[in-house]
């Protein structure tokens, strides 16, 4: 997790504060369903977030709009890092993420708000015009303002129709991914499987029918916890319409400092022992995968070991593990603990130390 309400940021334009009853469609044949590969020694993705209209979000599920900070003109060149991390360190994944609050308006329950959702699509467009895959990220903690997404808070029928039209505009595109929820955390583990299950009826029920589709977990979704606190068992459980699991990806986070917040500069842990082997164990024997949507540290010595270490243990073992998304770059500025925001401009982009020691490929 990153625990963001004790961040402050620094950019360009000053000083930003930031963090860190359902209706079943019906089911018909769709997908065909696949085995996982053999590990090949290297995983299929890598990239980084860009951070930035997820901004003023809060892990209570809330949103600061004053705060969000898209990395589209005339803010920082979004456009421009994910191309400079196409074409030099070969990367072809990014998360995209975006606070429910800034995506509709401030409206719950309300359709995606016009001049707000133009600001967003030109960074997926943007990121769609590398080729890479596009992860739409909905960045809000399984929550709207302190209460939990069909359990007292926001109804499932609210957040499936959020997701139906995120759905609906991106259908055509096989390289949109979608990030059902970032991080969520005290949830009923069950009741929230149960949810997730219904986003990704109307998804594939809005036309997306081969997208991958990342079922988070609880804690944070932390990869180290995703077994012990019952997230792997009840996710597991969901299905596609036809009740197939193709593209179905488990999502997972993991940091490496003292507290696993992600608020550290130096870092202490690879993780391998604790979380990345016995999932990937889990993983196997239930022929799934699982995706690491973020994973950092500081731009420090003690990170560049432990990250290349883990970025190394997911390689090796890639036929679970489809890649890795550093955490982050987009908005983000120098004075960020985990900074891999990109320097320069154009052509000239030069990366920071971790991404050069252990994120580029």
């Amino acid at each position: 997790m990153k625990t963001f309400a004790a961040l402050s940021l620094l950019f360009a334009g000053g000083a930003l504060a930031r963090y860190r009853s359902p209706t079943l469609v019906e089911r018909t044949p769709v997908f065909v369903e696949e085995r996982a590969p053999a590990a090949t020694g290297a995983v299929k993705y890598a990239g980084v977030n860009l951070a930035g209209f997820d901004f003023g979000c809060n892990t209570d599920g809330s949103q600061n709009l004053t705060n969000v900070y898209g990395p589209v003109s005339p803010g920082p060149d979004g456009a421009g890092q994910m191309a400079h991390f196409v074409k030099d360190d070969h990367m072809n994944i990014f998360r995209l993420p975006v606070g429910w609050q800034y995506i509709t308006g401030g409206n719950l329950g309300g359709p995606l708000q016009s001049s707000n959702l133009a600001k967003y699509d030109g960074l997926v467009q943007s990121c769609l015009k590398t080729g890479s895959v596009c992860i739409v990220d909905i960045h809000n903690y399984a929550r709207w303002n302190g209460k939990i997404i069909g359990q007292g808070g926001p109804t499932n029928d609210q957040f499936v129709n959020l997701w139906k039209q995120i759905a609906t505009k991106y259908k055509s595109n096989d390289k949109i991914a979608f990030g059902v929820m970032n991080e969520p955390h005290e949830v009923d583990i069950n009741k929230w499987a149960d949810t997730v299950q219904l986003v990704v009826d109307a998804i594939r029920g809005a036309g997306a029918t081969t997208q991958m589709i990342l079922l988070p977990g609880n804690d944070y979704t932390s990869a180290g916890k995703y077994l012990s606190n019952g997230s792997g068992a009840a996710l597991i459980k969901i299905t596609n319409p036809d009740n197939s699991t193709t593209n179905l990806i488990f999502d997972v986070h993991k940091y490496l400092d003292s507290d696993n917040s992600g608020t550290h500069t130096e870092c202490v842990t690879d993780n391998i022992k604790d979380a990345f082997d016995p999932l990937a164990t889990w993983l196997r024997t239930n022929n799934r995968q699982a995706l690491l949507t973020e994973t950092g540290g500081g731009n420090t010595a003690s990170c560049a070991k432990y990250l290349c270490a883990e970025i190394a243990f997911l390689n090796a073992n890639s036929d679970v593990y489809l890649g890795y998304v550093g955490w982050g770059a987009g908005s983000f500025g120098p004075t960020y603990e985990l900074d891999e925001t990109p320097t320069g401009s154009g052509s000239n982009m030069q990366d920071t130390s971790l991404v050069k020691a252990c994120l580029k490929r």
